[in-house]
């Protein structure tokens, strides 16, 4: 592997490469995507393989909390609802059951990138230790189902199940949900909880309709097609088939090895290749619990969070490629009498010394010069998310695969399969691992429908020039409501979204508490609260839209377009976020409880 010191840096020439490669992907349209919502052909495409859909009445309820979304998100600040004594709480979600995008992917190969310790939430509470370093989605996805089972939150959960309007009443301080089961559901809480990856991204290639095989998303994967389950990778129904994968970001990657091991013939096309990293994924080891003190989870969260944000640890428990990588790219040395060029040619050597790592290993695990060549990734580090497989890169050596390389896109999609550079290649299924909307989606986008506050503002119009929030998590004009904090919703960021979850959930759920508590029948932000946090956001905002206008296009930069950046999206304490001032903020913010920077108004609980 390179030395990480490699002396050999040219920075004009790593940028004109670098600038090469982006304006090959630089096309009108390549971002261009399907409507869903709208489109007849392909709307089917978001129907659940997995749960049979059950006809049942409409009810007609009134509850403490409605949340919105049983993912990861939903289930954690259910639980936590449940565990500080909140009875009447709804869990609502279009899925078939618990998991939110660990629901919806259920292709082969799918796992996380995150350490499963500090990414699985609640173990400590089940008394769970995941069987591997890296955790499988099945895995993810039962025990996420544990933990709402553990809390009681399954029996009363209306899965398949959009709302379809949340409307603030005032009359009776009640959150009036409505649904397309034709449900009538009230609720002196609403908590929206939609998670960050879970709008389903089909790209609009010509002729997609035309196609006379078998094809369907990744995140509506179709075992009666291809054979297999989600815990068996074996997809004993595709021998005679040659498959057509399209996406090589997470969801491709994860899926390549099964496919390769399957068909006929696989057919892996690419415009821009991953960074893949080596995983080094591995059984947890028998002897793993035996020192666990209680506390153990979130210590080993906060040890990860801080080697991530630059906060100084004994020992970085995870010690994986986040951390030897992106920690230290996101939070370079500094030393005395550096200049902010010293620093920025730093940063640039290192992250130049990382990519060569990754080109380093491609040359030696494929063994084809030219398929080497066209899976090296040519960017900085950070402009797409960092990937990490130990499977993906050597299915590459294997026969029955073939890389189609082709960074303008696919040119169209005939009955037969698709058009390459004027070149038609005929194929059985095609594959689309195209991946959800990016976590920068705004929540009005995420909530998936309308949510009307006060004097029948909805939360698309408050919105509509960027957040404007108490702490990202609560906003004026839309009482009793709370947002689980996201990316671009002025909070932080972090990459083990479950830390941030855990905290979001947290703080909700024991604030409801106290308002329950006290008799607080109505409670709204203050206008000048989230003006005065919406200004502290946009006062440490980093401006790194030079940074990604020079990137290959990604859902990170907005597929290049950062126009589309808004400092209102920026976090607490900039950059990334400072986590730890964030989580002792709102700690001190409970702890007082005085509700400042909100209006309150009594008149018994719920």
């Amino acid at each position: 592997m390179t030395d990480p010191n490699v002396p050999s840096f040219d920075r004009e020439a790593v940028y004109r490469k670098y600038e090469e490669e982006r304006r090959k992907r630089m096309l009108e349209g390549r971002a261009a995507t399907r409507d869903l919502n709208a489109d007849e052909d392909f709307s089917s495409y978001r129907d659940d393989p997995f749960t049979p859909y059950v006809e049942r009445d409409p009810i007609d309820d009134d509850i403490d909390v409605a949340i919105i979304g049983a993912g990861l998100a939903g289930v954690t600040v259910g639980a936590d609802l449940r565990a500080a004594g909140i009875e009447r709480i709804r869990l609502i979600d279009g899925a078939g059951g618990i998991g939110g995008t660990w629901y919806w992917n259920r292709y082969p190969g799918v796992m996380c990138d995150v350490e499963s310790y500090v990414y699985m939430p609640k173990l400590e509470e089940l008394g769970y230790i995941p069987k591997t370093r890296y955790a499988m989605g099945h895995e993810i996805r039962q025990h996420l189902d544990a933990v709402a089972q553990r809390y009681d939150l399954v029996d009363d959960a209306l899965f398949h199940t959009t709302v379809r309007e949340s409307r603030w009443d005032e009359d009776s301080a009640r959150w009036i949900l409505t649904t397309d089961r034709g449900d009538v559901i009230r609720a002196h809480y609403l908590v929206v909880a939609p998670g960050i990856l879970h709008l389903m991204k089909l790209p609009a290639i010509p002729g997609m309709e035309d196609f006379k095989g078998r094809a369907f998303h990744s995140a509506r994967w179709d075992y009666a097609y291809t054979g297999g389950a989600p815990d068996d990778p074996h997809l004993d129904k595709l021998g005679d088939k040659v498959v057509g994968l399209i996406g090589t970001g997470g969801s491709g990657i994860q899926t390549v090895p099964a496919l390769a091991e399957s068909a006929k013939h696989l057919y892996v096309f690419q415009r821009t290749p991953s960074a893949i990293g080596v995983r080094d994924n591995r059984p947890t080891p028998p002897e793993f619990a035996d020192d666990l003190e209680p506390g153990w989870q979130r210590r080993r969260m906060e040890n990860f969070s801080a080697v991530m944000t630059g906060v100084p640890v004994e020992a970085d428990l995870t010690d994986d490629g986040w951390t030897h990588h992106m920690g230290k790219l996101a939070n370079p040395e500094i030393t005395e009498g550096m200049s902010l060029d010293d620093i920025a040619m730093s940063v640039e050597k290192f992250d130049y010394a990382v990519m060569e790592q990754h080109r380093a290993r491609i040359d030696e695990v494929v063994h084809e010069p030219q398929v080497a060549e066209w899976l090296k990734p040519y960017y900085r580090y950070l402009c797409k998310r960092p990937l990490f497989h130990d499977e993906y890169l050597p299915t590459f050596n294997r026969d029955n695969i073939t890389l189609v390389h082709n960074p303008a896109g696919i040119d169209r999609v005939t009955e037969r399969g698709v058009v390459v550079n004027g070149e038609e290649i005929e194929l059985d299924c095609i594959v689309y691992a195209t991946g959800f909307e990016a976590e920068l989606t705004p929540l009005p986008r995420r909530a998936t429908h309308p949510i009307i506050g006060r004097g029948g503002v909805t939360i698309a119009e408050k919105f509509a020039d960027g957040p404007i929030t108490l702490y990202g998590m609560m906003t004026s004009g839309f009482p009793n409501m709370f947002m689980m904090p996201a990316p671009g919703l002025q909070s932080v960021v972090t990459v083990n979204y479950t830390h941030l979850a855990v905290e979001g959930a947290e703080h909700i759920a024991q604030t409801i508490a106290m308002m329950e508590e006290r008799g607080i029948r109505v409670a709204d932000v203050l206008p000048e609260a989230e003006a005065e946090w919406t200004a502290t956001i946009v006062s440490t905002y980093r401006d790194t839209t030079g940074f990604m206008a020079a990137c290959t296009p990604s859902r990170l930069n907005f597929e290049g377009d950062v126009s589309r950046a808004n400092p209102r999206t920026g976090t607490y304490g900039g950059g990334y976020g400072d986590f730890f001032a964030y989580q002792k903020l709102l700690r001190e913010w409970r702890a007082r409880g005085d509700f400042a920077g909100m209006k309150i108004e009594k008149g018994g609980s719920s």
